[in-house]
């Protein structure tokens, strides 16, 4: 149960962005601080409106205990009460009957328990039937008079307590939502205007690419924490171009100067090759052909790549007609592998593009599947609506969904294709992509009807 939960707050906290995040902490925050300040504020409001009434109740019990030691003079006048003035005042002798009260207790028993010794005050708080049962607050005084012992008993409404702390919470009620509200509107607005340098940054970087190493990040005007790591993400991308230039240049370069002597290996070979050698010797001489040969296809493959990290492919825009192009490899592929039988379904084709990087692009596809072939392979060309579609196929092992994006990294062979004696150096496919991407179109990998791999190429007209 704990780590669904924990699986749970991870899912709804990557589906909140930070400013989501920052309004909903900020509301929070301010919603628990607001209602334990309410719950303060209450309390407070109404100790203070309960000491307000005992006071006035006090004062009031003083008034008619002054009038009471008198003899009665003024008692009266102390008994009536002013204006919506909700206070009982009862006169009580020493057996506790009642000798003077207010109006509005006529004729009712003694509102209190209450007898202090004279010069004394007590206080208690009762709900007394003779107001709608409501909740008083009872102040009683002693006071002895020619008569006798009297008891003074002051009782005032706390009605007023209740109707201020029912209006203290009505109005937090209502203010409370509409601060919290306000504060997390606020919040997620202004954390957004904050992002906004951050968001601006994404989207530079997310464009920034092996072709385009040169491009930097917006640095924001206001030197803060976000200039901070614009600033030090732009410092990393330059050492990131330095040392990928310094890259590429040691590939172009070494290429580049592997390319003469290669030639002149190449050319001994040749000649040795025309010379009768005994048996052992050919052998040994046939294989270094073949290497050799298979290093100046590397070396050529590394210097298109280097090319196209640097500044890219260079295209040749010209009517190409891919079914001559595929008739061609046709022939080689026949030639060179004898065993494969090839399949054509062609249709008449034109497209825009280089000739020379659209055969490369047949040759590399057709000699991978050629390598992995068991008997056949297959082209299909098609005219389609704006588009030209070329399917290579073969009855091979296919390629496991996992790795079908995999095989377009540069020197990748996947475990049945690692032997280098196919012919394969892992650029095929990775120059192939590069190739149909500069001419806008696509190289992806399907599942073959014969159960090996589909490599289909879309290129548009």
């Amino acid at each position: 149960m704990g780590s669904s939960r924990r699986r749970f707050a991870a899912r709804l906290r990557e589906r909140l962005g930070v400013r989501m995040r920052s309004a909903l902490a900020a509301a929070a925050i301010v919603a628990i601080a607001a209602v334990l300040s309410g719950v303060a504020l209450v309390i407070a409001a109404r100790i203070i409106l309960t000491q307000n009434i005992d006071q006035s109740a006090t004062q009031r019990a003083t008034q008619v205990t002054a009038a009471v030691t008198d003899g009665g003079a003024g008692l009266t006048a102390a008994l009536r009460p002013s204006p919506r003035d909700r206070t009982i005042v009862q006169v009580l002798d020493a057996d506790g009957r009642i000798v003077a009260a207010s109006a509005s207790v006529g004729g009712a028993g003694p509102i209190s328990p209450l007898r202090p010794t004279a010069g004394q005050t007590e206080r208690e708080q009762r709900r007394l039937a003779v107001d709608h049962d409501e909740m008083f607050q009872i102040v009683a005084t002693g006071a002895d008079t020619t008569d006798g012992r009297r008891t003074v008993l002051v009782a005032q409404s706390l009605d007023e307590v209740n109707d201020g702390t029912e209006a203290t919470i009505g109005a937090l009620a209502v203010g409370l939502p509409l601060l919290t509200t306000v504060v997390g509107i606020a919040t997620f607005l202004f954390v957004g205007r904050s992002l906004r340098p951050v968001e601006a940054m994404r989207r530079q970087a997310d464009t920034i690419t092996a072709q385009n190493l040169h491009t930097r990040l917006p640095v924001p005007a206001v030197i803060d924490e976000v200039a901070a790591l614009a600033t030090t993400m732009n410092t990393m991308l330059d050492r990131i171009e330095d040392a990928t230039s310094a890259q590429r240049r040691f590939v172009a370069d070494a290429s580049h100067e592997l390319r003469s002597p290669l030639a002149t290996i190449h050319a001994g070979l040749d000649i040795l090759e025309r010379i009768d050698l005994p048996p052992h010797a050919a052998t040994h001489v046939q294989r270094m052909h073949r290497e050799s040969t298979r290093m100046a296809t590397l070396i050529a493959d590394l210097l298109l790549l280097a090319r196209a990290d640097e500044s890219g492919l260079r295209l040749r825009r010209n009517d190409v007609d891919l079914d001559d192009l595929v008739y061609t490899e046709r022939d080689r592929i026949a030639a060179q592998h004898p065993h494969v039988r090839v399949e054509l379904h062609v249709a008449p084709t034109r497209v825009q593009g280089d000739p020379q990087q659209l055969q490369r692009v047949l040759r590399n596809l057709l000699d991978n599947a050629a390598r992995h072939a068991s008997t056949q392979v297959r082209i299909d060309l098609s005219d389609g609506d704006g588009h030209a579609d070329v399917t290579i196929t073969d009855d091979g092992p296919g390629i496991p969904h996992a790795d079908r994006e995999r095989v377009f990294d540069r020197f990748v062979r996947l475990d049945d294709a690692r032997s280098r004696s196919g012919g394969g150096t892992g650029l095929g496919l990775a120059i192939a992509r590069e190739i149909v991407a500069t001419h806008g179109g696509t190289l992806t990998i399907d599942d073959a009807p014969s159960g090996g791999a589909a490599l289909h190429v879309r290129l548009p007209r």
